[in-house]
This record gives structure tokens, sequence and C-alpha cells, in this order.
């Protein structure tokens, strides 16, 4: 089962454990030396942050999947994510700027995070709050969405109550033109709920070529003996333009299209539990526009995109986490555990 960190920093002492649980995770993904170093230094940095401008705030690591797809297995990175309710940075290009650094700090900066980072991506909004999102692979894993399928995906993960690890998981593959994107919520929360949302991912691996209905009824067989997930999955055919999704349960999908947003419906049921006899599966156009989000519910029934969504960060992990910010509140915590898994086009001045 994947383990998430999830630390809440409220004081200097809860830096020391960022720092840690960076290197955990830096072992995990199997990283030298040095790229371990690189982690516990932005993890750090990230965290100090948040005490000095924020008051407070929260990091996320977990270990990932590049956001561009790749055939076969794919690498695997550690990400850092910094959330705050805080008053928000009023000179981004300046804050990110390499070598800037206010007082007080390690000296690093925002900037010297970037530049350690394979990815790096800030999103700030005066009065609102700040997200930052940092991954860190293995040595020539480097993301490359040049010449790649004109998409990319990312997703956060937040264990209810500070647990060890979440009952939902997000997972993103690749077969030939086809990319497919699924989150899986476990019944309940806890091991036993990870059980059944590691059991999803798992599966989704050896059927990448199927399309969406197909999977879920594989992935129906796979679940069987756990207690269940609601699962969404959604595949996005490059070469038509073509998005296929189907669900069972409660998870949501929510498509931009254009200005507005769409919910795409998922049928009632537990995959590995009770299965419907049909299952729908929905096509729909995909254009430059479009943004696919989708999401378990810890986040509040009645969430719905905020104008903006999406725009401007490229990072659909950092629309991810902005998601989840903006969900709640420091007064208000998740109830469950929360996932977030965002498909976005690749901007066209990505580099």
């Amino acid at each position: 089962m994947p383990r998430v960190w999830d630390v809440p920093v409220q004081d200097p002492t809860r830096v020391r454990d960022v720092r840690v649980a960076a290197e955990e995770a830096a072992a995990l993904a199997g990283l030298d030396d040095q790229r371990t170093a690189s982690v516990a230094l932005v993890a750090t940095e990230l965290a100090t942050n948040l005490l000095k401008h924020a008051q407070a705030g929260q990091v996320l690591i977990d270990v990932v999947a590049p956001s561009v797809p790749r055939e076969g297995l794919p690498g695997r990175a550690v990400q850092i994510t910094a959330i705050d309710h805080g008053p928000g940075i009023a000179d981004v290009d300046t804050a990110l700027r390499d070598g800037f650094s206010s007082s007080g700090s390690l000296g690093a900066g925002l900037g010297t995070c970037r530049r350690l980072s394979d990815d790096f991506g800030l999103h700030s909004v005066p009065g609102r709050g700040t997200v930052a999102v940092a991954r860190i692979g293995r040595p020539g894993r480097g993301e490359d969405a040049s010449g790649g399928p004109g998409v990319h995906a990312g997703g956060v993960n937040v264990p209810f109550a500070g647990a060890d690890f979440s009952g939902d998981a997000w997972a993103w593959v690749r077969s030939g033109d086809r990319l497919t994107l699924m989150l899986a919520d476990g019944l309940g929360h806890g091991s036993e709920a990870a059980r059944a949302s590691t059991a999803a991912v798992e599966e989704l691996r050896h059927w990448a070529r199927l399309p969406p209905a197909e999977m879920l009824q594989k992935l129906h067989t796979a679940l069987a003996g756990t207690r269940g997930a609601a699962v969404a999955v959604a595949q996005l055919d490059v070469w038509t333009g073509l998005l296929r999704f189907a669900g069972i349960g409660n998870v949501s999908a929510r498509l931009r299209e254009g200005d507005r947003w769409r919910s795409l419906l998922s049928r009632p049921g537990i995959v590995g539990v009770h299965r419907p006899n049909t299952v729908r599966e929905d096509e729909v156009p995909w254009t430059s526009e479009s943004l696919l989000i989708l999401h378990t519910d810890g986040l509040p029934g009645r969430w719905t995109p905020p104008p903006g969504t999406g725009r401007p960060p490229a990072d659909p992990a950092v629309t991810a986490a902005v998601t989840v910010r903006d969900a709640g509140s420091p007064a208000r915590p998740v109830r469950d555990d929360t996932a977030v898994a965002v498909l976005a086009p690749v901007p066209s001045e990505h580099p």
C-alpha cells in the first residue's frame, strides 16, 4: 500500500518532521544520495516558508508517477505539496527568482527549490493562500512534454486524520494513443480501504488497452475479497480527441467545456462487491480548453469548481492541490480520505 505523509506545520519542530518524511519518501522511491538531499532541502524550505509567511500550513509528501505518461512501468518521483491559507504572495515572479530568500530562511528560496526539482509549480492569490508542488525523481527521468501526447495528469492525496495510509488512490497509465486516469476510493478509511484502492491501481496497469467500462469489469473481479471501492475511469484517445468516462460509486467527475462545467455521472454500486449489470460509458470531445477533475467524497458533496479553476496553473497537481485548499479551511478539516486527480492539456508555452 502506498504511504502518504501528511504533516501539519504549526511550529518549528514540525519542520524536522517534514524533512524526515521527505527522506523516507526518497528511500521508498529509490532515489540516490544526491537526489535525496535535494528532496530534503526542498521539503525543509517549503515547510519553513509556511511558518514565515502563513504562520501555519500543511505539507503532503507522496511517491507518484510522472505527469507525462510513458509506455510500460512509470518512473517514480517524490512529490512535495505545501498548502496554506495565508496572505498569499504579492509578487510571484520575484519569489521564484533563483537565490531570492527572505531573512531567516535557509537561503535556498523558492527559485532554488524550482531549480532542484524536476517539476515545480506555484500558485498564490493574495488573501487566499499559496500552493507549491515540487517533484524530484531519479536522474534521467525528468519530464519532457515536447513530442508527448499533449496532456498530463497529477493529483494529491490527503489521508484522514493524519493516518499513514490513505484509502484513496489514483493512477495514470498509457497504452499507445490511449491515456487512462483512474481514481479509487476504498470503502471507509484505514489499511483495509487502502488495500482495496491499491488492488485497483495494480490491476489497472494490466488493462490499459481496454475501454473504461471493460476496465471496471476487470477491476470488479480483482477487488473481490476486499471491502470494495468506488472507482472512476477516464480515458483519452489522443488520436480521435475523444474522452471516455465510466464510474461506479461516489467518485465525482467534472469536465470543463469552455466556460462551463459538466458532471460526468457514475452508476451506483461498489466495485468488488456489487457491480451494476450495465455500466454507462460517456463519450465527449476533448479540446485544448478541456480540464477534467476527479475527486473522492472527502470534498464537500456540493463542491463545484470556482471560476478560473485550472488557470493559470500549468501543473495538474497544482490544480488538484488548489482544489483541496479552496474546498476546505483550517477550521473545517477533511472528513474522510480526500484525493483529487486532474487531467489537463499541456500548455503550448510548456518548456
